[in-house]
């Protein structure tokens, strides 16, 4: 029984996903998301927090559970089932990642771009992209992708690049501010070539529905 965590962030207006390199093996040279085994003694969240820091140096992010994967085949060396969760992490270049010796490389790649994976991560991927896209319709979740204080044109650009299409700018901000998602800070942004912006910041920064 295993573990495997969708680390998602948002860098340079692209949607991109964390993945180690396999370096030997069957899979050798091919991608995936960090996974590993539930020790004895574990639950499956100290599980996958565990092996999330122990292979990327990420801890502290959101996380929540999506789905298990228990096809017949989707390991060619053995039976294996896969609780996955999906994590958020927002500004990758605050972080030190890193992983370990057992991999050859990690590195932040495009969800619409993804390399070749092993196992049946891309699926997982997939299924974490769109749990991502129908959350942000019902909850604040997109609050681990911004900072403390952001501008709703920084928060729509956000969801665009979840969803992969524009949106409405007018319909976009009469609905965030009528479900009183977010409110006024105290601050503006300037320093921009275009006139300040009213920053705005969730009135709770943990999951909530509306």
């Amino acid at each position: 029984m295993a573990v495997d965590a969708v680390l998602f962030s948002i860098d340079k207006k692209k949607l991109r996903v964390l993945l180690i390199k396999i370096k030997q093996g069957q899979y050798e040279d091919k991608w995936c998301v960090p996974g590993g085994l539930i020790l004895a003694e574990e639950t499956l969240e100290e599980a996958v927090k565990r092996i999330l820091f122990q292979k990327t140096n990420v801890s502290g992010v959101y996380l929540e559970q999506l789905y298990t994967f228990g096809d017949l085949g989707r390991d060619s060396r053995s039976r294996a089932i896969s609780v996955a969760y999906f994590a958020l992490l927002n500004k990758p270049e605050g972080y030190n990642i890193g992983t370990t010796p057992y991999y050859a490389d990690i590195e932040w790649k495009n969800v619409a771009e993804l390399p070749e994976l092993a196992f049946d991560h891309k699926k997982i991927i997939e299924t974490a992209h769109q749990r991502l896209k129908a959350k942000i319709g019902y909850s604040n979740i997109v609050y681990s992708l911004l900072p403390t204080d952001f501008s709703l044109t920084q928060m729509q650009n956000v969801y665009e690049i979840i969803l992969g299409e524009k949106l409405d700018k007018r319909n976009f901000r009469k609905k965030i501010l009528g479900i009183e998602l977010v409110e006024k800070s105290n601050k503006i942004l300037s320093g921009q070539a275009y006139r300040p912006a009213q920053l705005y910041h969730f009135t709770q920064r943990r999951l909530t529905l509306f």
